[in-house]
């Protein structure tokens, strides 16, 4: 697919300094840039790359003033990365703007599906299922019964939605991930032998949540595992039974969650952390990267460690950990000098 620097200019609001009718089909990075390719710039220590690139179009800022002759068309606007960020996304938007229903697939009588929706080849659709209207569900996805899938929301291959899932809408889950897997509920019988309690609770996914690769979201015991408005999961990430998870939360990779742990609104949780069970997280609360969290934590916490503690504490207390080796020493050598003091005495 190719666009005219005109094109994108008229895209990004901006102005053409060069050959209007200059075409491009790809992106590159400003120093590896070759001839039919769009880059940016924004961060100055790249000029130098701009006067040796072999890409065609450029977007610079509009305060972009060259230093020497420049061969590749430019598209000034105000904000370069914002611009190409934007396009990035409306790249996106046209890259996988597919629709109509591949075959094989299979799609119940009982099922509803909206209007410019796309399902790939090898897909499962469930009874009494309703998707909404831009969705796009690509091959070898199962979507289990009762399940309700909002507007504009995306499945990539490979996803696997259990029933009873209800997702909103201008949700996006990466392939391989699984909404509402049985939670790990098991409890010994009088042999000792672990038998499975019924999981029959379901998950609630709210409107404009990512969920990154090869996570797992379990279905509760009771009620419902929620995901709220506007989270943001890494991949392999796990989220137990009947956790909830407030809006604009963001998660970082193989972090666990167990069951029933309620984590509050915009927080930021690093990657690997793990967090047990039944506890409560205040809003805005900040997890470094590999902690324990094993107690409730207060809003607007930050911290860090196994088991976790303030981040400022932390850091002290690291810094006495990093100097054992020379404290010992030092307390060694006090102990010698005193033993050898009370000898004489």
């Amino acid at each position: 697919m190719k666009f005219t620097a005109q094109q994108i200019a008229d895209i990004l609001e901006g102005d053409v300094v060069g050959n209007p009718e200059e075409e491009v089909s790809k992106l590159s990075k400003i120093e590896e840039g070759e001839k039919g390719s769009l880059t940016f710039l924004s961060n100055p220590k790249y000029n130098p790359y701009l006067y040796t690139t072999n890409a065609s179009i450029a977007i610079v800022n509009k305060s972009f003033v060259p230093e020497k002759e420049v061969t590749t068309t430019l598209i000034k606007v105000d904000n370069a990365y914002k611009s190409f960020s934007k396009l990035l996304e409306f790249y996106n938007e046209v890259k996988n703007n597919k629709s109509g229903i591949e075959q094989p697939s299979f799609i119940s009588e009982s099922s509803k599906i909206g209007k410019n929706a796309y399902v790939g080849a090898f897909t499962y659709i469930g009874e009494n299922v309703v998707i909404g209207d831009n969705v796009k569900i690509y091959p070898n996805c199962y979507i289990g019964d009762n399940t309700t899938i909002g507007d504009n929301c995306v499945l990539f291959a490979g996803v696997k939605v259990y029933s009873e899932t209800q997702i909103g809408n201008n949700c996006k889950i990466h392939s391989s991930s699984t909404i509402g897997s049985d939670g790990f509920g098991f409890a010994p019988d009088e042999n000792g032998e672990y038998k499975a309690i019924p999981q029959i609770g379901n998950v609630i996914i709210e409107d404009n949540v990512d969920i990154g690769s090869g996570s797992t979201i379990d279905r509760a015991t009771l009620g419902s595992t929620i995901i709220r408005k506007g989270v943001k999961l890494d991949n392999q990430i796990q989220i137990a039974h009947n956790v909830e998870v407030g809006k604009n939360t963001v998660i970082a990779a193989q972090t666990g969650i167990a069951g029933s742990t309620k984590i509050g609104e915009n927080c930021m949780i690093g990657g690997q952390v793990g967090i047990v069970g039944h506890l409560v997280i205040g809003n805005g609360v900040k997890i470094q990267a590999q902690s324990g969290i094993t107690k409730n934590l207060k809003d607007g916490d930050t911290v860090q460690g196994t088991p976790a503690f303030g981040y400022s504490d932390f850091n002290k207390s690291y810094v006495y950990f990093r100097n054992l080796p020379k404290i010992a020493a030092t307390v060694n050598k006090l102990e010698k000098d005193f033993s050898q003091e009370n000898q004489k005495i």
